[in-house]
């Protein structure tokens, strides 16, 4: 049943997520309730042991919470099998790790053409190529696709594990401390291609510790003890475009100096 408010991608309801390690009962995520549209690029932050890493495991379909309600996209997940919820995480949702998560003996474009390879139905070998290489072409890197990893810098492995979540074209990309491995010139490019893809329509859920990143994002979640302590819209946001091209012409002055 198609959720009543189609603006609506992401819902949780009362969500909570306990683990047990012999006796003891941990509970990383609590009662949360939670809401992101269609559109929408949300940063989840918190400090260590907050429940945001287990939240996105949840968002991810990578988890399933304890109790309480996620649905995505329309669709309830608490009931879904292993096999549904992998064809679910194929099909609806991207992702991107701090540390690109890349086969390091395969080249850029064999890499963003992996998750083609479980698709159903099946993308005829022709097919995956030409989108890899669309994807490639998104995030700057066609002249890269035969390259390996070992040939990128931490910048490119990064751009092309954000092909590899946009190359089966997503509902929702979820990128989980994206700039963790990246100089600040560099993490400034990344957040910069966040934002183009979210000005293109796409929904962008990322959890960051750093409170200068989440400042590139539209809205502000933080957690703390696995409960949502504020959630709040960015009303100045920082625009990395702008501030490359600031940083540019400081390192365009120090040359000439």
């Amino acid at each position: 049943m198609q959720d009543a408010n189609t603006t609506v991608l992401v819902q949780l309801r009362d969500v909570e997520k306990t683990y047990r390690t012999g006796e003891v009962e941990v509970q990383e995520v609590r009662g949360v309730r939670l809401a992101i549209e269609r559109g929408e690029f949300v940063a989840i932050m918190g400090a260590s042991g907050s429940g945001k890493s287990t939240l996105m495991n949840i968002l991810g379909c990578l988890d399933k919470p304890t109790s309480g309600e996620y649905v995505l996209d329309g669709l309830g997940v608490a009931g879904l099998d292993r096999k549904r919820l992998a064809a679910l995480r194929n099909r609806k949702l991207g992702f991107v790790f701090q540390s690109f998560n890349l086969l390091t003996r395969t080249t850029a474009l064999e890499n963003v053409e992996l998750p083609m390879l479980y698709s159903v139905p099946i993308i005829p070998r022709r097919a995956r190529r030409q989108r890899a290489i669309g994807a490639l072409e998104r995030v700057g890197l066609r002249e890269r696709v035969g390259h390996y990893s070992n040939q990128l810098s931490g910048g490119q492995q990064q751009r092309v594990a954000i092909a590899r979540a946009l190359v089966n074209r997503p509902e929702l990309l979820l990128a989980d401390e994206p700039t963790g491995n990246l100089d600040t010139r560099t993490s400034i490019e990344i957040m910069g291609l966040f934002q183009e893809l979210n000005e293109s329509g796409l929904t962008i859920v990322m959890v960051t510790h750093e409170v200068d990143i989440s400042a590139y994002c539209k809205r502000v979640v933080v957690m703390r003890d696995g409960i949502v302590i504020s959630d709040n819209r960015n009303e100045v946001r920082r625009c990395a475009q702008t501030e490359r091209a600031a940083l540019d012409e400081v390192e365009h002055t120090a040359r000439l100096a």
